[in-house]
């Protein structure tokens, strides 16, 4: 009896073990997502917060963006400013103090300053090259419709002047038969006249 109760103890107890060493898995377990910080945090070293202000700025991707601003303004500044604007200006003035930063690294004593006035120089340059083209268009314009007005005065029929009307008038037949009779009338005025003169006085 003892040897039976005994056997059945220890045939029963690995069974247990076994049941005991597979659990199922638990139910309702959401995996926790380890989020990056942001470069500004990384860079700084520092733990980024749910809500910090830098980090929909300063991607984790672009380090190069926060470390130029950074080099420049420093972080608590870029932090000062970002508070101080509405959340809609914000990213305009990282693009900005960006901007900014790298005119200064590039050229440490004019900055962004040095940029505007060699745009501003160029501006110049174009609107004077502008100037100059626009007046050949006027000229070539202008040359365009006095070559025009030749062509036109050449093509059409050429009106005597009056001096010409009158030299063509004199010299015509025309003109030469109402002189010549003319002529004639005073010939035979002439003749009539000499004729009453021999006559005499007498009859």
């Amino acid at each position: 009896m003892d040897c039976s109760v005994t056997n059945t103890t220890n045939n029963s107890s690995p069974s247990l073990s076994h049941s005991s060493s597979f659990s199922p898995p638990q139910q309702g377990l959401v995996p926790q997502i380890v989020m990056s910080p942001c470069a500004a945090c990384k860079i700084l070293r520092r733990r980024c917060a749910e809500k910090c202000i830098l980090a929909p700025y300063f991607p984790p991707t672009e380090p190069s963006k926060f470390t130029i601003a950074h080099r420049v303004f420093g972080a608590s500044n870029i932090i000062k400013f970002l508070q101080e604007l509405p959340e809609f200006q914000r990213a305009d003035a990282v693009s900005s103090m960006v901007y900014e930063a790298g005119a200064r690294i590039r050229d440490p004593v004019y900055g962004c300053a040095g940029t505007i006035c060699n745009l501003q120089k160029q501006v110049s340059e174009l609107q004077a090259q502008l100037a100059k083209t626009q007046a050949e268009v006027v000229n070539m314009q202008l040359q365009q419709a006095n070559l025009v007005a030749l062509i036109c005065m050449e093509m059409a029929p050429q009106e005597p002047s009056p001096q010409q009307s009158l030299d063509n008038f004199i010299s015509s037949p025309h003109h030469n038969n109402i002189f010549g009779y003319q002529n004639n009338l005073n010939f035979y005025d002439e003749n009539i006249s000499l004729n009453s003169l021999l006559e005499p006085l007498w009859t």
